[in-house]
């Protein structure tokens, strides 16, 4: 099969080319021709919140990324569009997180579609963003008339799609794990390499700061009496895409500076590791969600977590086995916190992770994939 995906990728950073490459690498392992269109101008830096959008790191070898995609330019997107159209790749896959891509993919989709012979399946990690704006809706709307089927990557998102589109085929996947940031290490090893006082355990928060993830819920579960107790720190390892402002002044206020350390740059993934390997848990206190990268991370390397049963996250984290599922109250996140550590979960739960994580391979979500083309081909 003659395979495009259309996202980010390498030079790009994050999440999203993190997942187009590992799914691209999948596929030719599984003997399928694949191409990467990425971002030549994925965001104007006047809309992008962090520092960079690019990484240092070496591109990933044996993969065919063609940097072309201007997300603001439609000259460009007629371009790609044709060009794709004209290589007549049996599938096109493209990720759809925020409706400012609506133009740019909606449009090169279309033009794609022209061909007669090109299937276009969309793997949705939101359909409706955390952060809405005016007309967020009508561009969603554009972006899935321009699609042959989806894949929902939580039964929360797959019920959402239906508010867009009533017929179109629709598969619930959850995203795979995140496996590409290296093997498991030992505790000790990680605590070394990242400086931390071995004599400490550590709770992990990770990934972009955004509002609506809720460090600041996290924050306010700090100052409980018992958590002090606990010989626990917070690691907070991510940049942030908002104002620190207001999270920096409930660690002064609440005098939590030995409680709390702040690694605010990009973490390369070189690094990843470290920071999961030497935490005790990973938090993820979100106030909207749908689905999460950082809990594949986590699951890889057997983690448990302590969520808020926001959006899609409790699909994916049964409560008292995996971990906890709690409401988004800061007393009630320094109650898991408290009872994970008091009642030395760790292992029992580490355990269990390392079961679940068998449900989230890439096989299963190609094959997904595969169960969809086949369902849009026969309606064809």
């Amino acid at each position: 099969m003659k395979i495009v995906i259309l996202g980010s990728a390498h030079p790009l950073r994050g999440g999203l080319a993190a997942y187009n490459e590992r799914l691209a690498s999948e596929y030719q392992k599984q003997g399928a021709e694949v191409i990467i269109y990425s971002f030549s101008l994925q965001y104007p830096s006047i809309l992008f919140p962090g520092k960079s959008q690019y990484t240092d790191e070496p591109a990933p070898e044996n993969l065919s990324i063609r940097t072309r995609i201007n997300s603001i330019n439609p000259l460009n997107w007629i371009r790609i569009g044709n060009e794709i159209r004209k290589l007549r790749p049996d599938l096109v896959i493209v990720k759809f997180w925020m409706p400012f891509m609506a133009p740019c993919l909606g449009t090169i989709c279309r033009i794609i579609r022209k061909n007669g012979h090109t299937r276009i399946i969309s793997i949705i990690d939101n359909i409706i963003p955390h952060e809405k704006r005016p007309g967020d809706s009508l561009l969603a709307s554009y972006f899935v008339g321009a699609v042959d089927g989806f894949i929902a990557m939580s039964r929360s998102v797959l019920k959402e799609l239906e508010q867009f589109d009533q017929h179109k085929p629709k598969l619930f996947s959850p995203h795979p794990l995140y496996d590409h940031f290296g093997d498991i290490i030992a505790k000790a090893e990680a605590k070394r390499r990242l400086y931390l006082d071995p004599d400490w355990n550590y709770a992990l928060f990770f990934g972009f700061i955004r509002d609506y993830k809720g460090l600041d819920l996290l924050l306010r579960a700090l100052p409980d009496p018992r958590i002090r107790e606990l010989k626990l720190k917070l690691l907070v390892a991510g940049e942030f895409y908002c104002d620190s402002a207001p999270y920096l002044k409930i660690i002064e206020e609440n005098q939590l500076d030995d409680l709390v350390i702040m690694s605010n740059d990009f973490i390369p993934d070189s690094n990843v590791r470290n920071y999961f390997c030497a935490s005790d848990l990973v938090i993820q206190p979100y106030k909207s969600a749908t689905q999460s990268g950082v809990t594949q991370i986590a699951f890889h390397f057997n983690k448990p977590m302590i969520i808020t049963n926001v959006g899609g996250l409790a699909e994916f984290v049964p409560d008292g086995k995996t971990g906890y599922v709690v409401d988004t109250d800061p007393q009630l996140i320094a109650d898991a916190i408290y009872k994970y550590c008091k009642e030395n979960k760790e292992q029992e739960f580490s355990a269990e992770v390392a079961i679940e994580k068998e449900k989230y391979s890439w096989k299963k979500m190609t094959e997904a994939i595969e169960t969809l083309y086949n369902e849009i081909e026969n309606m064809k």
